[in-house]
């Protein structure tokens, strides 16, 4: 392996409801259809070198997933971005592509997540009391079955922000049924906590039930900041120049 690519990406749609493992493998697929010179592990069942960052939970879309890929020769990471959304599905959409900074990590410089939830049927009025209480509690605990089984944890202390906001549902989405809006920003915390633990645990300090499935998007990944902002983790590696050369041309 001689380059690393690092590569943001959306889920939007339809797509949204693509699992982490099909993603995974529909991305496999579009690097070998695109040409991308990919690097891959040793021993008897070599693997394409390919890692993926805090994935989004099916069924929400996202305008700030990432993965990092490893090149066998020096490729322009424009010609990668440009090759491999024309190789995705509509909807799966590559977004950036930068050269990785040496001997960094991607995962180091993700510790939190921004999202937006969008509540048809509940009023922002709402919301808001029960936005209020989740505030004022020093602890919400939620219950949900993860692959070590049922576990208890507590949602309040992972939560850097939570407010409704002013704005309107996705232009798709638009009805006459009132539509409450939050935003929320989540640091990584074990296990993690994800917007779907949120809306239970305002269910838990104010009864909030929303009468269809909320829509959640994650708007944001990256290092949260003493100011509450996150920064892009790709941020960084934009100031470098890679060498440069089209895909094809090794």
């Amino acid at each position: 392996m001689v380059q690393r690519i690092r590569i943001r990406y959306a889920k939007r749609g339809p797509l949204r409801f693509t699992s982490h493992r099909d993603f995974a493998r529909a991305f496999e697929r579009a690097v070998r259809r695109a040409g991308v010179p990919i690097a891959y592990s040793q021993g008897f069942t070599p693997h394409p070198k390919i890692s993926y960052a805090s994935a989004a939970p099916t069924g929400a879309a996202s305008e700030a997933e990432y993965l990092e890929i490893g090149l066998q020769t020096h490729t322009d990471p424009a010609a990668v971005r440009t090759a491999l959304d024309a190789a995705l599905s509509p909807g799966i959409d590559v977004l950036d592509a930068v050269e990785a900074e040496p001997g960094t990590s991607l995962a180091d410089r993700i510790d939190a997540s921004a999202w937006r939830i969008e509540l048809p049927g509940i009023a922002p009025e709402t919301l808001a009391q029960a936005v209020e209480a989740f505030r004022a509690a020093a602890e919400v605990p939620v219950e949900r079955l993860t692959k070590q089984g049922r576990r208890t944890f507590d949602t309040r202390a992972a939560v850097a922000k939570i407010e409704v906001i002013k704005g309107d549902p996705a232009p798709s989405e638009v009805t006459t049924v009132p539509c409450a809006i939050l935003d929320i920003v989540v640091r990584q915390v074990t296990p993690s906590v994800r917007p779907d633990d949120v809306l239970s645990g305002l269910r838990v300090v104010a009864d909030l039930e929303p009468p269809v499935p909320p829509r959640a998007t994650r708007l944001a990944q990256g290092r949260l900041t003493a100011m509450g902002e996150i920064v892009d983790p790709l941020e960084a590696d934009r100031d470098r120049e890679p060498e440069r050369a089209d895909i094809g041309e090794r």
